[in-house]
């Protein structure tokens, strides 16, 4: 029956359920099988990854040893080895791992091409002040001393030149032993041991200047004259932390205040021969260039708890009291100001200041109506010195001011603003209290507390964007990065090591509170471009600072900083200025030897990079803190130390 001569059994036939069971089946083997596999595979990979990441990690967070070199006077100086991101011949190509975002982006082929190599200026630049320039100086108005105010070179008239360190130079001796002793070689000026030899300010000795710690009006020491102080008011209950010295000489009345725990800013004109606040530098204290003229002190109102003169020469009576009027501006409700010399104990001293009685009881008289009619309070006068305390706020000054010839009050205006603004004969007014007790903008918490407490403008809404909540979140973040710090330069742990210290953008000053347990100071900066102004909360936090326009020249005097700090400037300032100006001008006031470190993207870090090879810096980019895959990066820079060549050299040499 069948082609095929196979039998034929019926019951052999597969049924259509079991073709699916062994269908079934197969298909389970099948499954289990690639299961097991996958499990390897997937298990593989996570090894793999969990291995590369955690070597990438290790690789990352190695910290950055010290280089050994020494030169003239230098303490040992840290240096970024090489890492992943940049080596020695040039900066290393993002392209593959990050999309420019706008023309700030760059390349390391196109970045090495435009790298430019920066001269060092002639000799006669070794203490150029831009913005201070005595020769510039000269097209100003003469009248209330205008001419000596910050008058800043046009863009072409700026250097692109290095401003050298005078042959010789030494790095400082390090803190306390700096307060009191200076190299003669960098600040070679011997007139103030002549001019102020009987005064007791400065005496040359060998190769260095000792500061005794005198002045004009307290010839037995600072020390000595800052306890006749604490005499008639409290120093030492943390009430008092931030102070003003206005023409403050070479600072010792700031300098000698720091062991009591009262950062003082000093500021006096820049000198035409005696570099007064150079020396307050070199001596490792708070200082700028500065005068009253006709513009308002570049600090915020209400920022310091006492303000002070000795033999100061401001005329305080004259132009219908301004002088007074914009130190009531900066002074806390209820802080102090304090005047020693002329016209004070006047009845002694008059013979001896070649004055007649009748102009010296004229001066102070009118130096005392003035003061009243700030409505601030005489406390005290005892032997040489004058005390006045500013009231906690202007309840019953505006009621006095009815019937009393005062000053008016400001119209509404920003009483911080305080860059190249004219000074006005207004009263600024104190913030509303519903009180004749009330401290008008909120009391402060006693230092060391203040530091971390949160601050009145903030915590009364006064600063847009910054509530309590953000402050603490600040802060915290800056103890993290502080660490992190710490370890990739590990000469920040080290105590002496850096002094001076500039924060170039210091939003609520985290960065210098991290610090406040070593022995630096820090100039926090807000620039005036800055999204908020937040300089009166650094204050009322206990520290100090100033605001700066980072496309002029900052007033003071080379090699004034130690380590300076910049976060987003370059970010900040783009379209606004030329970068290697800003550059320059941080290598300007950065001392040989001296560290640099910016937080930014890293676009901007590749091309300020290019610029810091040509200045001869050694730099190097890292990660910060939060690791690899983030934009933001750090660049870590050392000055390398170098000086104008010897005098028998300098003519030969061009700039």
């Amino acid at each position: 029956m069948g082609g095929s001569g196979l039998p034929y059994h019926p019951t052999s036939k597969p049924s259509k359920d079991s073709t699916t069971t062994s269908t079934t089946a197969a298909a389970a083997m099948i499954a289990s099988s690639w299961k097991k596999n996958n499990m390897y595979s997937l298990a593989l990979i996570t090894f793999l990854c969990s291995f590369f990441y955690l070597l990438g990690v290790w690789q990352h967070s190695s910290p950055i040893p010290i280089l050994t070199t020494t030169s003239a006077g230098s303490s040992t100086t840290p240096c970024i080895p090489a890492t992943t991101h940049t080596s020695t011949a040039g900066p290393i190509d993002f392209a593959s791992h990050h999309s420019a975002d706008d023309e700030l982006s760059t390349s390391a082929t196109s970045a090495a091409q435009v790298t430019k190599s920066y001269p060092s200026c002639d000799a006669a630049y070794s203490e150029y002040t831009p913005c201070e320039d005595p020769t510039r100086s000269l097209n100003y108005n003469r009248d209330r001393l205008i001419y000596r105010e910050r008058h800043c070179p046009s863009k072409g008239e700026l250097l692109k030149c290095r401003v050298p360190a005078p042959y010789g130079y030494k790095n400082p001796f390090k803190w306390p032993i700096s307060r009191d002793l200076v190299w003669y070689n960098s600040v070679p000026h011997k007139e103030l041991t002549v001019e102020k030899a009987v005064q007791n300010w400065i005496r040359f000795e060998d190769d260095r200047f000792r500061f005794p710690g005198g002045g004009t009006m307290f010839p037995n020491g600072a020390d000595a004259y800052i306890d006749d102080i604490g005499k008639l008011i409290t120093l030492e209950d943390g009430s008092i932390r931030t102070a003003l010295d206005t023409g403050c000489g070479v600072a010792s009345w700031g300098a000698y205040l720091l062991s009591r725990d009262i950062l003082t800013m000093s500021f006096a004109p820049r000198d035409t021969h005696e570099a007064q606040v150079q020396f307050a530098l070199e001596r490792g204290v708070p200082a700028l260039i500065g005068l009253m003229a006709s513009k308002r002190l570049p600090y915020p109102s209400r920022a310091f708890d006492m303000a002070h003169c000795s033999r100061c020469l401001i005329p305080w009576a004259e132009y219908d009291g301004i002088y007074l009027i914009e130190v009531d501006r900066v002074l806390r409700p209820g802080g102090y100001w304090i005047l020693s010399g002329p016209p004070i104990r006047w009845k002694k001293h008059w013979n001896g200041w070649a004055r007649s009685k009748e102009d010296l009881n004229a001066e102070q008289t009118s130096i005392e109506n003035v003061a009243s009619s700030l409505c601030w309070e005489k406390l005290v006068e005892k032997d040489d010195i004058a005390i006045w305390q500013k009231p906690v706020n202007h309840m019953n000054c505006k009621h006095g001011q009815k019937h009393a010839r005062n000053p008016p009050f400001c119209p509404d205006e920003d009483p911080d603003q305080a860059w190249y603004t004219e000074m006005e004969t207004c009263l600024t007014a104190l913030p509303e209290v519903s009180s004749n007790q009330e401290v008008a903008g909120g009391e402060l918490e006693k230092w060391p507390g203040r530091l971390n407490a949160v601050p009145p403008r903030i915590s009364r809404g006064t600063i847009p964007g910054v509530t309590a909540e953000k402050f603490k979140e600040d802060a915290e973040l800056w103890k993290r990065r502080m660490s992190y710090y710490k370890t990739v330069n590990n000469q920040l742990g080290q105590p002496g090591r850096y002094r001076n210290v500039l924060d170039m953008n210091s939003n609520l000053g985290g960065f210098a509170a991290t610090l406040i347990d070593d022995p630096v100071w820090v100039m926090n900066v807000i620039p005036v471009e800055a999204e908020a102004n937040t300089l009166g909360v650094i204050y009322e936090r206990g520290l100090i600072g100033t605001y700066q326009n980072w496309c002029e020249a900052m007033s003071t005097y080379p090699r004034t900083y130690d380590l300076i700090h910049a976060d987003s400037i370059f970010t900040l300032y783009h379209n606004r200025c030329e970068m290697e100006d800003i550059l320059l001008e941080m290598d300007r006031i950065l001392r040989p030897e001296g560290s640099v470190m910016v937080r930014d993207d890293v676009d901007v870090l590749m091309k300020v990079m290019t610029i810091t090879d040509g200045l001869k810096w050694e730099s190097k980019i890292i990660d910060n803190e939060d690791g690899p895959f983030h934009r933001e990066k750090l660049l870590f820079a050392v000055k390398l130390y170098w000086t104008a060549p010897p005098p028998n050299q300098q003519a030969n040499t061009s700039s």
